[in-house]
């Protein structure tokens, strides 16, 4: 009779959620003419954008229940877990976006070495589908757990638009354990809607949502590397650009100029070109060399696009000026003394033309500078 009871019981907890039936008016209509969000890349004018509507289930089980964010190739949603009984988050990538790679490379994560300490700070996959349409146009859907915001909307969040130097190394700290993890174990290179519905315009796409901003929580969780893709242009290290080998050295890299946004309330390279044409290689290049001086000959002749801007002697080739007095010294604007010198050898460890100059993330987690103050 208590096995009958305690069978009972497990199978009412496991029963499935019936799908909660959503407003359909008494929200705010955005006026046809107003461009939100995804709306202003290109690839929602080519309709690559999977139309979700809030109160959508997916794969039986999945029901959006609100919109988180938007990029370029997804946008991003809350979800209940009507079988599991828990909330997810759907990141639907644009038709036939080749996501596969990241989802090997979640797949993978999930096989490895989970008593690390940095195995906590790497964001997991929970599931993975496919939503096919009539149009023969397929939307992969990476289902992950729920996440508090990025360090970037932190950042924006504050007043003064950059982390304090304790919440800096906290961060930092977290993010190092993470990158260990990765290529030390892994060997890889990274109900509201109810009571307040969403603004949103319709379009002959299909529906457009506001996303949703959370209030502050009142103690914050692990910091997680959450995203596997590629990084935008102004993060990317010489190497990668010059199309020589590279390795796991170019997220250290990527670390360096992150620093930089969250201290220093700026970037540290922009890569306007000069032509007023936006992003440019040629202008990122010139400068690093303001930052860092010339690079290393025997990187260069590795580098299959070395010639485009340097020639054979090293000698930077391209009419674009290398920036004068942009040393990471004179850059650095909120430090002074003795912890400023340590700042610049914390940077310096990260930031190096070679890759195998850099600092790997078990090194930079034993920095001086990151360890001050924290024992």
């Amino acid at each position: 009779m208590a096995s009958l009871l305690r069978w009972a019981r497990t199978a009412i907890r496991r029963a499935p959620s019936p799908p909660a039936l959503f407003p359909t008016s008494g929200f705010e209509t955005i006026h046809a003419s107003e461009v939100i969000e995804e709306e202003r890349f290109e690839g929602f004018k080519k309709g690559r954008y999977y139309p979700v509507n809030i109160g959508e289930v997916f794969s039986s089980k999945y029901q959006v229940v609100g919109k988180l964010g938007f990029g370029v190739t997804s946008t991003v949603w809350l979800a209940h877990d009507l079988q599991d009984h828990r909330y997810v988050t759907l990141k639907v990538y644009t038709c036939n976006e080749t996501s596969q790679e990241e989802f090997q490379i979640y797949k993978y994560l999930s096989q490895m070495n989970t008593s690390h300490s940095g195995y906590a700070h790497v964001r997991a996959a929970l599931d993975a589908f496919t939503i096919h349409r009539a149009s023969e146009n397929s939307h992969h859907c990476l289902v992950q757990k729920p996440m508090w915001e990025s360090f970037g909307d932190l950042l924006f969040r504050n007043p003064e638009h950059r982390f304090t130097e304790d919440l800096l190394k906290a961060g930092l700290m977290q993010v190092f354990l993470a990158l260990d993890y990765l290529h030390s174990e892994c060997k890889l290179v990274h109900t509201a809607e109810m009571k307040h519905p969403s603004p949103r315009k319709f379009t002959e796409g299909g529906p457009v949502y506001a996303s949703r901003h959370f209030d502050l929580p009142r103690n914050f969780g692990k910091a997680v590397l959450s995203d596997c893709g590629s990084a935008p242009n102004v993060y990317r290290s010489p190497g990668v650009t010059l199309k020589t080998e590279w390795s796991y050295p170019v997220d250290i890299w990527n670390v360096g100029a992150m620093v930089w946004d969250l201290f220093e309330d700026r970037h540290m390279f922009y890569g306007n070109d000069p032509d007023g044409k936006g992003y440019s290689t040629r202008a990122h290049f010139a400068e690093v060399i303001g930052v860092l001086g010339p690079p290393p000959l025997d990187m260069l002749e590795r580098g299959k696009r070395s010639h485009e801007f340097f020639d054979e002697d090293g000698k930077w080739r391209i009419t674009v000026e290398i920036p004068r007095d942009s040393s990471l010294e004179n850059l650095e604007q909120y430090l002074e003394g003795r912890n400023k010198e340590m700042f610049m050898h914390f940077m310096r460890g990260m930031l190096q033309w070679r890759p195998q100059d850099r600092k790997t993330a078990k090194e930079l987690l034993r920095d001086p500078w990151l360890n001050a103050d924290l024992t």
